[in-house]
């Protein structure tokens, strides 16, 4: 199987991934969880649900995740066949796989019996682990089949420790945000604070309830911002001659600030339940994209921080172009 054959395998399943994560937030955002009642994977004890909006959202949701599944079985299968010299790839086909079947087994547990908001919170983690991990494999057999383009002495880029770290940092506390969002989600707390960017009108509102976790996510969600726009001053002025580390680091920024936006738009449209279904998807998307931009240069700056060790290509140390 060639290198154009892989790369479709991981682009099918990165949108069906994508899919599969949307799904999961169209399903909270409508109430649509016990839309077959606590059946799986039946429907009301059917295979064809009735045509009810809430069975036909959960139903889409379980055919959509199931066809993930399947996929990343097939991706997994394909490099861990075709691709035994590129073990970076290989990780991200496994980790897909797992973290597929872990969001899907604890979204078939919901169902069955239904949990807490906090374990809930941590069904859209894995998921969003499960889509990251499958962007970073399009974006690393992308990768591959333009270095097997380029010449063979294209310059080796190395990243300093440091940054390095900052990096890994900032996308483990880009998760802990992205679990505080969900939470915000399963606890009904989007509306604890009115108004943006103050809340309730306040600097600091009296932390009780739901206003102290939608307060906490906003704070946390403004750090975040912070942190990768660092990032992203970083990697563009330190790293001039460094393509794709530029590229990953101003595409990290400009999704963090359309992610604030977006997030403030689910306060403007809190009132008009179309819009605001609207609004808080098309956050979960940029939220999605940026976690997998971040997730990519995570392993990307620790791959170039070793470059010049003695690594060898199948540890997925690789050149790349400036």
């Amino acid at each position: 199987m060639n290198t154009k054959q892989l790369k479709w395998i991981a682009y099918i399943s990165c949108l069906v991934m994508f899919l599969a994560t949307l799904g999961g937030s169209v399903v909270t955002k409508t109430e649509s969880g016990l839309g077959c009642g606590n059946e799986w994977p039946l429907c009301h004890g059917k295979f064809v649900p009735a045509h009810t909006l809430a069975s036909m959202i959960e139903y889409s949701h379980r055919a959509v995740s199931g066809a993930a599944g399947l996929l990343s079985v097939a991706a997994f299968v394909a490099f861990w066949k075709y691709r035994k010299n590129r073990r970076d790839l290989q990780l991200y086909a496994l980790l897909a796989l797992i973290f597929v079947m872990v969001q899907a087994f604890m979204g078939a547990m919901a169902v069955i019996n239904p949990t807490s908001s906090a374990v809930m919170a941590l069904h859209f983690g894995f998921s969003l682990i499960a889509f990251a991990s499958s962007v970073m494999l399009v974006l690393g057999i992308r990768e591959d089949e333009i270095r097997q383009g380029s010449p063979p002495t294209a310059p080796r880029a190395r990243v300093s420790l440091r940054f390095r770290n900052w990096v890994w940092a900032t996308t483990a506390y880009t998760y802990i945000v992205v679990y505080l969002g969900a939470y915000v989600s399963h606890t009904d707390s989007a509306g604890g604070c009115t108004g943006w960017p103050l809340c309730n009108g306040e600097l600091i509102p009296e932390l009780s309830g739901g206003v102290g976790i939608a307060f906490l996510h906003r704070v946390a969600a403004a750090l975040l911002l912070l942190l990768i726009a660092l990032i992203g001053h970083v990697a563009f002025w330190r790293y001039p001659d460094n393509r794709e580390v530029r590229t990953l680091g101003l595409a990290g920024t400009i999704l963090a600030v359309i992610q604030v936006f977006t997030g403030a738009s689910i306060v403007f449209t809190m009132n008009n339940y179309h819009v605001y279904l609207f609004t808080s998807l098309a956050h979960i998307v940029v939220l999605a994209a940026l976690f997998g931009v971040l997730s990519y240069l995570s392993v990307r700056t620790w791959q170039m921080s070793r470059l010049g060790d003695g690594k060898s290509q199948g540890e997925g140390v690789h050149t790349v172009q400036s």
